[in-house]
């Protein structure tokens, strides 16, 4: 009988050190007009997101950030999202906060939203920083994607930038321009070109990564993440909504229902979130395979 062994970690990427003149040369003659920070969950996205603004902003690029969060578009879903608002400081944001919980998005939303929010930063002059982990968004609008077949489209073009049309259509949305800023615009029909896209990933081991994800979950059940859950069922939130919304509002709703106690809360949900981080790596070597170049970066 042969002997099977386990396969292997994958190994990591080699990091890189960002030339941040080069790039802001690039941002400035348009050869990147959009600059994406993408990463595992726990690999420290919105810190380097929102440094590398107030690094641009040193080389006279003023920059603000457009979430790639599929769930931070919540309001009152803030603790099991992760949204850390206060780490933006003077750095605008969008697509946080502009659905109500409970209600439905999804990617084509995403889409809209990000056409008007994108727009709306060039027309000031200003540079976008998509920041992320959810995969499926991000290559929606760096490589498109195919509505009828719920398909992303990955054609990889120069230096792995992708220039495949996505869809069009009406939508509202409302976007938020910084802390205390909001602005409700209305597309009648956004643009389809694909931006140039420069992609930087967050690059951590994985010991350090479930570290920092069971010491952060932690945290957050300490904050108060289970009363915020319990608010939002007893605001009228159906429970098999947030299920569906999965990880923290799937497993705290669980265990409010009785289904889960608090040492199964924890370690269920530690072992999902573990899970859910290595799918986004396999997702955003995916994109490399397909021809995008990441650049991967120690934080």
């Amino acid at each position: 009988m042969p002997k099977f062994r386990k396969p292997l970690p994958a190994e990591l990427p080699e990091p890189e050190v960002i030339d941040l003149p080069a790039l802001a040369a690039d941002l400035r003659s348009g050869a990147v007009e959009l600059v994406c920070v993408l990463g595992p969950t726990a690999s420290g996205k919105t810190k380097y997101a929102v440094r590398l603004a107030r690094e641009l902003a040193g080389l006279g690029l003023e920059a603000e950030i457009i979430s790639a969060d599929s769930r931070q578009v919540y309001r009152g879903m803030d603790i099991g999202t992760g949204k850390d608002l206060a780490e933006y400081q003077e750095v605008p944001y969008h697509l946080i906060d502009i659905r109500e919980a409970g209600t439905q998005y999804n990617v084509y939303d995403f889409v809209q939203d990000f056409r008007l929010a994108f727009a709306d930063i060039r027309s000031r002059g200003r540079v976008a920083i998509l920041c992320g982990g959810t995969g499926l968004y991000i290559n929606a609008v760096t490589a498109g994607y195919d509505f009828r077949t719920s398909k992303p489209l990955s054609q990889p073009a120069d230096s792995g930038r992708l220039s495949v049309a996505g869809s069009g259509g009406g939508h509202s949305a409302t976007a938020t321009h910084g802390p205390a800023q909001k602005t409700s615009v209305t597309a009648t029909t956004p643009g389809t070109e694909i931006p140039r896209t420069y992609f930087i990933g967050t690059l951590v081991s994985r010991e350090v990564r479930n570290a920092r994800i069971d010491a952060r979950l932690q945290a957050r059940l300490q904050e108060g993440m289970v009363d915020e859950i319990r608010g939002l069922l007893a605001g009228g939130v159906p429970a098999e909504t947030l299920i569906g919304y999965g990880l923290e509002y799937k497993f705290v709703t669980l265990y409010l229902q009785g289904q889960l106690d608090e040492q199964e809360l924890f370690e269920k949900l530690s072992t999902a979130i573990h899970q859910f981080a290595k799918r986004q790596m396999t997702w955003f070597r995916g994109m490399e395979r397909s021809g995008v170049k990441i650049h991967w970066v120690e934080v």
